[in-house]
């Protein structure tokens, strides 16, 4: 397995399919990134073609386990950040 691309390389492989500068790949990532956090944050959905849906889903109440102590505990409902990979990049990489 190789290790995850860096937001430096995303913004020079970004810069090099757009034909553009550095900055101007790094403003338009930052851009997409603040839209996603804005729309998830406010319980949307953001669907990112060919690549997969990013929502918000909220956890209800329920009672969890300190693996360290075995003591039960009531932890509070809470909302958690989920993506469903879209079908097209799980047929790329499995072919």
């Amino acid at each position: 397995m190789s290790k995850p691309m860096t937001k430096t390389q995303l913004v020079a492989a970004l810069a090099e399919d757009m034909d553009t500068d550095k900055k101007s790949a790094s403003a338009a990532l930052d851009a997409i990134v603040g839209i996603i956090t804005r729309e998830v944050s406010n319980g949307g959905a953001v669907t990112l073609p060919g690549v997969g849906k990013i929502y918000c889903r909220e956890r209800p109440e329920r009672m969890v386990r300190n693996p360290a102590t075995g003591e039960q505990f009531m932890k509070e409902a809470d909302k958690v950040v989920k993506m469903t990979i879209a079908k097209a990049l799980k047929d790329s990489v499995n072919s």
